[in-house]
This record gives C-alpha cells, structure tokens and sequence, in this order.
C-alpha cells in the first residue's frame, strides 16, 4: 500500500504495520561500523558479556532507523516532501539479536502547511514493540505530506 496524502489522514488513525523484523547480528554490526560507533556493547561479545546485559546489545539508532522504516510504506511512501524532525524519543527497553519487532502507528497532530499550499504536517507517534509485547522505541515524527490535489 502507499502511503495516503494529507488530506486522507484523520486525527486518532492507527495503523498496525504488516512487516515484522527479526533483528540480526549482520545488521547490529554493519550499522555499527557504517556510522563509525565503536561501542563495545554493539560490537564486542565479550565486552558485552561481562555487562549487566550479558549479552549484545542492538544500536539503538539502528532500532530508531528500522523503526521508522518498517512504518513508511503505510505512512509516507510517494506522499512524502521532506521529513521536518523527531521528538520524544525513547528507548525504554533494550534490543538483543534475534529480538523481532513489529511496529505501529498513531496520527496525533494534522496542520496544513503554512508555506506549500495543499500540503500538510503529519505527526506520527510510532512505536516499536518486541515479540514479548515491550515497547522498545517510539518517537513522533513529524512528515511534510503531498497533498491529493497537488498530487
């Protein structure tokens, strides 16, 4: 499905995302190296082992980055201008390997665009949840959205 334009939103749309994620050891440590973040907890089993977790922890910004991308083709794919920013983000649990995640998705604030005509700021409040029922990630991102007319 493509995402819906600004004027098919509605206040309180919510919005379980069909794409589950298992998170995979590859992924942890190509994102880890990718952006240059050495930290022992992402890349070091040994160095994790010995941790209060016991074991590896998952990048968290490559949490936040899956979650936002498993939630686009039902949010903003081809209705998307730009990506304005994100707020409250949390990471209130940690992801380990193998953790699978599935995310969903709330409209918590709709405002036309003030500088493009027919267009309009979506906020979405995604959150990113475990296959133990945790809340794992969520922010509110804040979408420029196309318009149908201007579409």
């Amino acid at each position: 499905m493509a995402g819906r334009y600004y004027d098919e939103w509605q206040m309180g749309d919510r919005i379980e995302h069909p794409i589950r994620r298992t998170v995979t050891e590859t992924d942890n440590l190509l994102f880890s190296t990718l952006t240059h973040n050495p930290q022992p907890l992402h890349i070091d089993a040994e160095a994790a082992k010995a941790s209060e977790f016991g074991q590896i922890l998952v990048n968290g910004t490559f949490t936040f980055a899956l979650m936002v991308g498993l939630s686009v083709g039902e949010t903003t794919l081809g209705t998307l201008i730009a990506n304005l920013g994100y707020d409250k983000l949390v990471m209130p649990k940690p992801v380990f390997l193998g953790d699978t995640l599935r995310v969903e998705t709330e409209v918590v604030e709709l405002k036309p665009s003030k500088s493009r005509p027919g267009a309009g700021i979506v906020t979405f409040a995604h959150r990113a949840i475990n296959q133990r029922d945790e809340v794992v990630c969520s922010c509110r991102r804040m979408a420029l959205i196309k318009g149908k007319a201007a579409a």
